[in-house]
C-alpha cells in the first residue's frame, strides 16, 4: 500500500505544524482582534486587518460534532477506507471549526452536537495531524 500523504508546512502554517507535531493545538490569534483564525490567512476572516501580525496560541481542541462524512472511496494512495471525518465546532470560540479523521471509526453512531476531544495521529516523527475521539458514548 502506497504512504498516506503529509501535509507540507508553509511560511504561514510553520507554527501550527510544529504544535501538532508535539500533539498541541497551537492556533494564530490575530493582534487587532484578538480572533483565532484558522487557517491562517494574510487577511484575518474576522476584522479583515491586512497586517493580523498573529500571535500564535495554545488552546483546548474539545468541540461538537457539526457535521461529517463517511468516505468510502479514496481518491489518494495512503488512506484506508472507510473512515469518518467530523466538522467540529471548537469550544474555544464559536463558528471556529476543524476537520479531522473520528478515531471512533466510521461505525460510529454519529449524532450532530455530540462532544469530542482532540487527538493526532502521528504520520512522520515531525508532522502529526488533529484527529478528534467521541467524549463519551450517548445513554
Amino acid at each position: 500500500m502506497a504512504e498516506r500523504p503529509v501535509p507540507v508546512p508553509d511560511e504561514i502554517s510553520w507554527p501550527f505544524w510544529d504544535g501538532t507535531a508535539s500533539h498541541k493545538l497551537v492556533l494564530a490569534r490575530c493582534s487587532i482582534c484578538s480572533q483565532l483564525n484558522h487557517p491562517p490567512d494574510p487577511v484575518c476572516a474576522h476584522c479583515f486587518c491586512m497586517e493580523p501580525d498573529y500571535e500564535w496560541t495554545s488552546v483546548d481542541g474539545s468541540g461538537i460534532v457539526r457535521s461529517w462524512t463517511i468516505v468510502r472511496q479514496s481518491f489518494l494512495p495512503g488512506f484506508d477506507v472507510p473512515f469518518a471525518l467530523v466538522d467540529v465546532e471548537l469550544t474555544v470560540q464559536r463558528n471556529l471549526r476543524l476537520i479531522g479523521r473520528l478515531l471512533d471509526g466510521p461505525d460510529a453512531v454519529l449524532q450532530a452536537g455530540d462532544s469530542v476531544e482532540l487527538a493526532f495521529e502521528d504520520l512522520t516523527p515531525d508532522i502529526a495531524v488533529p484527529a478528534f475521539a467521541l467524549r463519551s458514548p450517548r445513554e
